[in-house]
């Protein structure tokens, strides 16, 4: 049944043959990974407006220069990611960068920001999408976490599917919100230089104020520069375009940065023109469609689905590029090698289910609250872009190609202002950004950890070919095989039978408890009738203990195996049903056993199974 159910879900599995049609062409690129970027201007101006508010309206028309500093940042980091596709085509992005340039430690923690921050991405676009549902249909505002939950949910089953089919969905929803916001700002914009819109400015460019000062201008910016978030996920992902592989993703990254500065410089030029106050109720995004559409008419209910949809599928950036950059740092043994398991689709399943477990969690801990994650959502993307923009000055520097300084001054502009944002925001966001000062050194530790458990491992299975260090060996000379006894079954019975072909010395061992002296004996008669030239040994345990009678069983026959140099090996006779929800109607002994015997080196640990035919 459950394996029906997936293959409704998910679809039939694809051959590893298959893996050259999933990749991307740049039409389908874009709606995969441009998807959170794009969206972003559904809330980066009301970032800008709600911080400046703080000062009074007054202090709004300083959104202007301030949208023209996040566009000058967005120029540097698209000119430096381009420069990031060529020069580490393989995938990877700010945390191969960093790695390579700044070191190991350095590189893990712009892959830890990264990996935090994708599931960030995916929370906060799914908020923002239930915000965005709430504000079309108020009656719905009760439902927001559970609303954003299974927009989470919605996505993760798609992208289970598969990278294109993944690619061919988001086709919709991204293009069409492309055109939507195209059609509201032209017309606004139109309507604005035409006069049909009035000037509502709350105060004239360059309108001085008590409150202005240069803290309240970077709190703005900060939040003002979320609007860039997602930009880096194409660089992650090079390995899923069409080759050349590296021409299409930077031309789809080119194609994106042009998309969302016209979006971002639309929405913030009308939010001021038309003097727009962020407010609990309603969007600045639905006040704009609005005014620009003359009402909540049909015009503003297209802008708000649309909206609607680009959040949402905002998410699957980070289902794209979480598990591209999980498979990166599992490479480099830093995650476990189940990252590396492609799924039935040839999708990376365990980096998305990781995902969407991570973005739930964080959805539930904020509330689905959209402007309680974005300063923390921020803080893990320039924090990364600040190492990976400086890296590359290191990359140009050592290599030296043609044109190399001015690529060296270009990744200085963007790493200078990724630095001073990610400082803001530290001196500004405290409240909410010192969760990332707590989760990176758990999340290095935990890296750091594994890498040396794999090194580990690798130094003591690698044989070693060398004079006098070889692997040590043993010679037996026979095998000891202990069966562990319930009761008299089929079961038992087929064990021992094996146990003898296998072993030179079978010994049956039985736990009994006070509980009937009387079929305890009964099935210790009817075990000598059965097997007379097998051992059988009943060991009585007063607490209903059966693990540690066990142990130490088998601790006394192991020392007089090794008087005989045999080998000893466990065999736990286990019967299994034919549905495997029955399994939860028997008691597990026998894995509580296995899990005793597996801490044991001088033991081998073998299962017999008796499959049931009803």
């Amino acid at each position: 049944m459950f394996e029906n159910i997936k293959r409704t879900l998910i679809g039939k599995p694809l051959k590893t043959l298959d893996e050259g049609g999933q990749s991307l062409s740049k039409t389908k690129a874009l709606a995969l990974l441009s998807s959170d970027a794009l969206s972003s201007v559904a809330y980066g101006t009301e970032s800008i407006t709600t911080a400046l508010l703080a000062a009074g309206a007054v202090a709004l028309w300083l959104q202007i220069p301030i949208a023209l500093l996040v566009l000058v940042l967005l120029a540097a980091i698209v000119m430096s990611y381009r420069q990031i596709i060529h020069a580490y085509p393989s995938g990877g992005g700010a945390y191969a960068v960093a790695s390579e340039n700044w070191g190991a430690k350095a590189g893990l923690i712009a892959g830890g920001s990264l990996l935090v921050d994708y599931m960030l991405t995916v929370a906060v676009s799914a908020s923002a999408a239930a915000d965005a549902i709430t504000a079309a249909f108020p009656a719905t505002l009760p439902f927001t976490v559970p609303l954003s939950i299974i927009i989470v949910l919605l996505l993760t089953g798609m992208n289970l599917r598969g990278l294109r089919e993944s690619a061919n969905f988001l086709m919709v929803p991204v293009y069409f919100f492309i055109v939507v916001m195209v059609s509201m700002i032209a017309w606004g914009v139109f309507q604005a230089l035409t006069g049909q819109l009035p000037y509502h400015a709350a105060a004239k460019i360059g309108t001085s104020f008590s409150g202005l000062s240069l803290v309240l201008f970077m709190r703005a910016f900060s939040s003002g520069s979320s609007s860039l978030t997602g930009v880096e996920a194409i660089s992650n992902a090079v390995p899923n375009f069409k080759k050349p592989k590296e021409k299409h993703a930077a031309a789809t990254l080119a194609t994106m940065a042009v998309i969302l500065a016209t979006f971002f410089g639309g929405i913030t030029f009308l939010s001021y023109w038309l003097g727009i106050t962020p407010n609990s109720k309603s969007t600045v995004l639905s006040q704009i469609a609005a005014i620009t559409f003359g009402g909540y008419h049909v015009g503003f209910y297209i802008v708000q689905f649309a909206t609607a949809m680009i959040l949402a599928v905002a998410a699957n950036t980070g289902f794209s590029a979480f598990p591209m950059l999980a498979l990166n740092l599992a490479r480099d043994k830093y995650l476990p090698h189940l990252y590396m398991d492609r799924g039935d689709r040839l999708g990376y399943s365990n980096g998305i289910l990781s995902l969407a477990f991570g973005a739930i969690v964080l959805i539930m801990i904020f509330h689905g609250s959209t402007d309680a994650l974005i300063p923390l959502y921020a803080v893990g993307v320039f924090v990364p872009f600040t190492l990976s923009q400086s890296g590359m000055i290191i990359h140009w520097w050592r290599i030296k190609p043609q044109n190399w300084v001015v690529k060296a001054i270009i990744n200085f502009i963007g790493a200078f202002i990724s630095a001073v944002l990610v400082i803001t925001l530290f001196a500004t966001r405290i409240e909410h950004v010192w969760p990332y000062l707590f989760i990176m050194p758990m999340i290095l530790f935990m890296f750091l950890k594994i890498k040396h458990h794999y090194m580990s491992i690798g130094k003591q299975l690698r044989l070693q070919y060398l004079k006098n260090d070889n692997a040590e060996r043993h010679h037996y000379d026979g095998a000891t095989v202990i069966v562990l006894v319930s009761n008299i079954t089929k079961v038992t019975m087929e064990a021992v039978d094996y146990a003898q072909s296998i072993g030179d010395y079978v010994v049956a061992m039985h736990v009994s408890f006070d509980v009937n002296p009387k079929k305890e004996l009964k099935t210790s008669t009817q075990f000598k009738l059965d097997f007379p030239d097998v051992r059988y040994v009943d060991i009585h345990s007063s607490y209903r203990s059966i693990v540690k009678p066990s142990l130490s069983f088998v601790d006394a026959v192991v020392k007089q195996a090794k008087k005989r140099n045999h080998s000893v090996t466990v065999l736990i006779p286990q019967f299994v049903p034919k549905q495997p929800w029955q399994n939860i109607l028997h008691n597990q002994n026998s894995l509580r056993l296995r899990a005793a015997f597996a801490a044991r080196e001088d033991i081998s640990v073998s299962t017999y199974y008796y499959h049931l035919s009803e």
